[in-house]
């Protein structure tokens, strides 16, 4: 089996493919109106519109994740954080140097998603 992205299905496609470009720094793939996606090594996010899934009756629901987030890992915790520009409730936790020595700043997409910007310790 081979690991392909995680789907978030959105009411807001156009606001929440805006957030991630920000958070990545790259456009997103946007093969249909109702799709993008963000294609990395070993994995992509995906980004649909409530369209794509109106055939599965009601078993997704956006903007209602409470148990899952996004990670992704970055270079510099501090200035990406700062660069998202996020304050209030759409931020979880500012920058924080984890108890197993990770760097996290833990943030929310416009649909309330939970998104960990994280680096790991370096060994020198």
């Amino acid at each position: 089996m081979s690991f392909a992205s995680i789907r978030i299905v959105t009411d807001d496609l156009d606001g929440l493919v805006a957030f991630y470009e920000r958070v990545t720094g790259q456009q997103a793939e946007r093969p249909a109106p109702v799709f993008a996606q963000f294609v990395g090594p070993g994995a992509s996010l995906a980004i649909a519109s409530t369209a794509t899934v109106a055939v599965l009756g009601g078993a997704l629901t956006p903007a209602t994740n409470r148990s899952v987030f996004i990670e992704f890992e970055v270079a510099d915790v501090d200035g990406a954080f700062a660069e998202l520009g996020l304050t209030g409730e759409d931020v979880v936790l500012e920058p924080t140097t984890m108890p197993w020595g990770n760097r996290s700043a833990l943030v929310r997409d416009p649909d309330g998603n939970v998104v960990n910007l994280f680096s790991s310790p370096t060994t020198d």
